[in-house]
């Protein structure tokens, strides 16, 4: 019998989100143990002592950390569905888009939620360029790794079903069917694969969590997903 992982997460994160999303994939034996970020656990200090954060994935006492490493590790330590491409140059790429997504998408979209006034502007600015450059990375294919989901889908999974949220709570209209057609019909694709949807909250939940530490967010710019 497979020896069973433990995944370390929130499934309010949208990091904890990719790792799930993975071990899915792979039809793994995995055990979700949901964190309480406030008060974390011994086990989460123990595996992950350098950044303390999630997820983090344990496997045969092993631990494995930052999401997107942990998606690679699981592409490679577990047998079954090919998250990353076989071919060395696109999968260079799909690393290179996931990096992209993390360094320049999020963080616009994030800061363009939680400011006001011009500086608010300037981030909308680079929320929309940066979101226009990602529907032209999905243009003419279903998802960004061609007909079935992979690397960069799980890495833009935040846009796929957080920034929705986000944009509701703040007030704002970023990404819409208007100005970016091609990527809400892939958001709409990835949210309903099953294992995405077995690792995704409940959208209200979300809402509600969001709402509620909204003054919160808008004074520290912190992400809050537990």
């Amino acid at each position: 019998m497979a020896e069973t992982a433990k995944l370390l997460g929130t499934k309010g994160s949208p990091y904890s989100h990719r790792a799930e999303v993975a071990l899915r994939l792979k039809e793994a034996n995995f055990e979700f143990l949901h964190e309480d970020l406030a008060h974390k656990s011994d086990m989460l200090l123990r595996y992950n002592p350098i950044h303390k954060k999630i997820p983090v994935l344990v496997h045969g006492e092993k631990s494995i950390v930052e999401s997107l490493i942990v998606v690679e590790y699981v592409d490679e330590a577990f047998d079954g569905y090919a998250i990353l491409p076989s071919d060395p140059y696109e999968r260079a790429m799909a690393r290179f888009w996931a990096r992209y997504i993390d360094e320049k998408v999020i963080p616009a979209f994030w800061m363009s939620c939680w400011t006001d006034g011009e500086m608010q502007k300037g981030f909308i600015a680079q929320a929309k360029e940066t979101l226009t450059t990602l529907e032209g990375q999905l243009k003419g294919k279903k998802f960004f790794g061609g007909d079935s989901i992979g690397f960069v889908d799980l890495a833009a999974g935040m846009v796929a079903f957080w920034f929705g949220i986000l944009q509701e709570v703040a007030g704002i209209n970023l990404l819409n069917e208007e100005d970016y057609p091609v990527l809400c019909r892939w958001a709409d694709d990835y949210c309903s694969i099953e294992p995405v949807k077995e690792s995704l909250l409940d959208r209200k939940l979300l809402v509600a969590h969001f709402a509620s530490k909204k003054e919160k967010i808008f004074a520290t710019k912190a992400p809050v997903y537990d």
